[in-house]
């Protein structure tokens, strides 16, 4: 199955009070590159975010979002300045006694006072946080390989469409590669005998001239290699693994090749036929580039 490096995925998950919600965006990367945006409570599992996304994806950066919210009955803890307490009961205490005044400090009204209680969040199970995680890692990573996979095989159609155009576009310039030969001793011919009409012509040198033109513009290597680079293209677009960079490693050698053909062909024809070939390859590299 044929990947590609963009897609979303996300996990919503309620275990015992403890709601977390994990969610993934993947763009195209040369590696697999991870990068996570977790509150301060959750930070400690980065680690296991990072090793559960890196055994299920091999390319791409990869953005992990992930909301913790804890609504159990202990997730609060109340604690009281009890000196301080003591300090505000004495301090009424003091000010009734001196000036005579009722004393109307009571509970109700030392729980008004902010300085005097802090609320704050209670100490977390951290194997709990860790298995709800790895969980939301599985659920939220299989919905994004999902959309790879649609993603994916959509690409993997285009791509063995443009290799079927770069193919009729090989076999158009194996077509004229026999005629260049062919054109150039009609050419040199023709050329020979108007300026030395009366002159008798080394037809022996002139044979050895276009042997030489001939072995120079050969191509025949490159189409054969063209040729096998096509095929290997496909059968790895067949493949279950990630080929992403060998089929970008391939598509630098066609380039390299239909630059070739298009130095030696020394012909108007072929030479159109390479600037198509090479408009196609840049398509074919765009979708390339796109794939795990």
């Amino acid at each position: 199955m044929i990947n590609s490096m963009t897609g979303f995925g996300r996990a919503a998950l309620s275990v015992d009070g403890r709601e977390l919600t994990l969610e993934l965006k993947a763009v195209n990367h040369r590696f697999l590159d991870l990068s996570f945006r977790f509150p301060r409570s959750l930070s400690f599992l980065e680690d296991t975010v990072r090793a559960g996304l890196s055994s299920l994806l091999s390319r791409g950066h990869v953005d992990a979002y992930a909301y913790y919210k804890n609504t159990r009955t202990d997730a609060k803890s109340l604690s009281v300045d009890k000196a301080l307490v003591s300090a505000y009961v004495e301090a009424g205490r003091a000010v009734s006694e001196e000036f005579g005044i009722q004393n109307d400090v009571t509970v109700s009204k030392l729980l008004r006072i902010p300085d005097l209680f802090t609320i704050s969040d209670a100490d977390e199970d951290p194997e709990a946080l860790r298995s709800l995680m790895v969980e939301a890692v599985r659920t939220a990573c299989a919905e994004l390989i999902r959309m790879r996979e649609i993603e994916g095989e959509r690409i993997r159609a285009e791509l063995v469409s443009r290799i079927s155009i770069l193919e009729r576009i090989r076999s158009a310039i194996a077509e004229k590669a026999p005629l260049v030969v062919d054109s150039y001793r009609a050419k040199l011919n023709a050329r020979i005998e108007s300026i030395l009409a009366e002159t008798e012509v080394d037809r022996a040198r002139l044979a050895t001239e276009i042997a030489l033109f001939a072995d120079k513009a050969n191509i025949d290597e490159e189409l054969v290699r063209l040729e096998s680079h096509f095929k290997g293209a496909l059968e790895l677009l067949s493949s279950d693994e990630p080929v992403g960079r060998k089929l970008d490693f391939l598509v630098q050698e066609m380039n390299r090749e239909f630059n070739t053909i298009g130095s030696k062909a020394n012909d108007q024809a072929i030479s159109a036929l390479v600037i198509e070939g090479k408009a196609e390859l840049e398509k074919l590299r765009e979708q390339v580039q796109n794939l795990e």
